[in-house]
């Protein structure tokens, strides 16, 4: 987070920067208030791409065998121009190398669901998978009580994730 706001600062710097020599290169000709509404552009561009590629740069850096199974688009009057192109800013992976079998019913697969946020730690639940029910067994309360049971249909992100080549 410190370092997109010091890049912010750069990018503000850098808009300054080039209107002062244009404006400079043009003898003065151009509007001195050009330079400040560059720094605020160019601020304002960099904040933009900062938020746009999160999703990306935290996915690619995933550890092998983490799987991202959803991903979540979100738009908000603050920021109109997600309404034109919206931005991912939560999304869930699977821990595919640690899935594990159940001892009782090998059609039923326990793994970890890793939920990423934009400015969110990074938050890691145990799921139970039917493959052959279509079901998910979302966390409970974590005293020991039986697991709740949706049907979700195997067409489920996380449920696909974990079935499609378990």
């Amino acid at each position: 987070m410190f370092l997109e706001l010091i890049a912010v600062f750069v990018a503000g710097f850098a808009g300054a920067g080039i209107m002062l020599m244009l404006s400079k290169g043009t003898g003065g000709r151009l509007p001195r208030w050009i330079v400040p509404v560059a720094a605020g552009l160019a601020m304002l561009a960099a904040a933009i791409s900062n938020e746009y590629s999160w999703y990306g740069r935290t996915a690619s850096s995933l550890p092998e065998g983490l799987v991202v199974a959803q991903t979540v688009e979100n738009r908000a009057f603050w920021r109109p121009w997600t309404y034109v192109v919206p931005m991912t800013d939560r999304f869930v992976a699977v821990d595919k190398v640690n899935i594990q079998t159940n001892a009782n019913d090998d059609r039923l697969f326990l793994t970890s669901l890793y939920f990423f946020g934009r400015w969110r730690p990074v938050k890691s639940v145990e799921v139970m998978i039917d493959c052959a029910g279509g079901r998910r067994a979302d966390p409970t309360f974590g005293d020991g009580s039986p697991p709740v049971w949706r049907d979700v249909g195997a067409d489920d992100p996380i449920v696909f994730s974990v079935c499609g080549k378990v």
